[in-house]
């Protein structure tokens, strides 16, 4: 199994499937799983520095449709979570996200709370469009912020 493993990342590490390893690690983490893409994208760029843009789009693009899985997903326990009664502090919050609407999405890069938060979106309904559009927003500028500084920290 190791051996298995240690090819299959051996294969992903190379540079023509670079962007492809990218994409789907920015994806996964995007989704409730605690996997974080940012070492993926700074290996990358530390490899291929000439990728910088191309890379922070992919980053972007597969964390952003890994966003719109979790509103999906959000809506989609919206059936369920109604079966149950809410305690102050979630009303409290679900009112603070409705009268924000889609632009609570822009939070979507936060650690820990912004997966949940596209989740929530797609519970209470918010329009998808829009949340994407902010979730891509805020997820690109905390791809740029994050690369930027782990380069200036990292040089060479």
């Amino acid at each position: 199994m190791q051996a298995w493993l240690d090819s299959l990342l051996a294969l992903l590490a190379l540079p023509q499937y670079g962007l492809s390893t990218l994409f789907v690690a920015a994806f996964v983490s995007a989704t409730l799983l605690p996997v974080g893409s940012e070492p993926f994208l700074f290996g990358l760029l530390k490899l291929n520095p000439e990728m910088f843009w191309p890379a922070i789009a992919v980053a972007t693009l597969g964390n952003t449709l890994g966003g719109a899985v979790d509103w999906w997903m959000g809506y989609g326990a919206h059936k369920v979570a109604d079966k149950y009664s809410h305690s102050k502090h979630h009303v409290r919050v679900l009112g603070w996200l409705e009268k924000l609407g889609p632009k609570a999405c822009l939070l979507s890069w936060l650690p820990l709370v912004g997966d949940p938060l596209c989740a929530v979106a797609g519970w209470l309904k918010l329009p998808f469009w829009p949340c994407v559009a902010y979730m891509a927003i805020g997820k690109f500028l905390r791809y740029v912020t994050m690369t930027v500084a782990l380069l200036y920290v990292f040089p060479s």
